[in-house]
């Protein structure tokens, strides 16, 4: 039996990547999943074919930004099930360009999603499992939480914000029965940065510029499962791909080393990727 048979759980940004691919493997383990995104047709179509399997797959609109809404959600699932025992925020979203290109309007949308969004779900999933004195909060968090990379500046500071609060969530959460683990997947192949907005910046010249990383990516399928073993073993970090784990360690053992050689990489193909200026 799975450690996830007959479990409570809600996933964030289900529609597409790393959320839909956790979603399927959590129906796939026996859980009771509430699969949630903003955009429910495209999340309905998605999980149609789960329905059909007998696999429990319960869908729902939900907007990550909106407190009141993440409340109902989680309230409507205890109301419901009697308990919620798993919590993955995933949701997230990214904006590329180069700092002086950006404006604070461009910051918002990103630290909307991908810190208050986490932010409200473990606000409120930790209220509720302490009350019930057990439940796992799984944060997304990123490489990009533990060591920044260019041109992605305010997905960088959302994702390092991630680390923290999850990791204060741990520290407290524990003697009270509530897990927390926090994940950083390396490259993973899903669509964000095909549909994400590139401020003064060419989408072709980008790709390009990180297609050398794309060898080292997994797809959003693996990438789940690698999530889902880190959260039945109770791993407080959860680290995704070979090059993530690499990275994670020069950035502990010579950060300064990492730093200079992400700078002179940078330059090599920074003015090949922005449009003007």
């Amino acid at each position: 039996m799975s450690t996830f048979t007959g479990k409570i759980a809600l996933v964030t940004g289900s529609a597409s990547g790393i959320g839909q691919g956790l979603a399927d493997a959590l129906a796939g383990e026996g859980a009771k999943v509430i699969a949630t995104d903003i955009n429910l047709e495209r999340l309905e179509t998605n999980f149609r074919f789960q329905n059909r399997s007998g696999n429990s797959v319960r869908v729902g609109r939900l907007d990550v930004t909106d407190y009141g809404a993440f409340e109902k959600v989680i309230d409507d699932v205890v109301s419901r099930e009697g308990r919620l025992d798993y919590i993955f925020n995933n949701a997230g979203i990214a904006i590329a360009g180069d700092l002086r290109d950006l404006t604070i309007e461009h910051w918002r949308p990103v630290l909307d999603v991908n810190l208050n969004g986490v932010l409200y779900g473990s606000l409120l999933a930790y209220r509720q499992m302490v009350k019930q004195g057990f439940g796992h909060i799984v944060n997304l968090s990123s490489i990009e939480g533990l060591i920044p990379f260019p041109t992605t500046a305010s997905y960088v500071t959302s994702k390092f914000a991630v680390m923290g609060l999850s990791q204060s969530l741990y520290v407290e959460g524990a003697d009270l029965g509530v897990k927390v683990s926090v994940v950083c997947p390396g490259f993973v192949r899903t669509a964000i940065f095909d549909v994400s907005p590139m401020i003064n910046m060419s989408r072709e010249e980008w790709l390009k510029a990180n297609a050398r990383w794309e060898r080292f990516a997994v797809t959003p399928e693996k990438c789940a499962e690698i999530i889902l073993k880190g959260v039945a073993k109770g791993k407080t970090i959860i680290m995704v791909t070979g090059l993530a784990q690499v990275m994670w360690r020069l950035a502990r053992l010579h950060p300064s080393f990492l730093l200079k050689f992400i700078r002179k990489d940078f330059a090599k193909w920074r003015r090949k990727v922005r449009l003007s200026g």
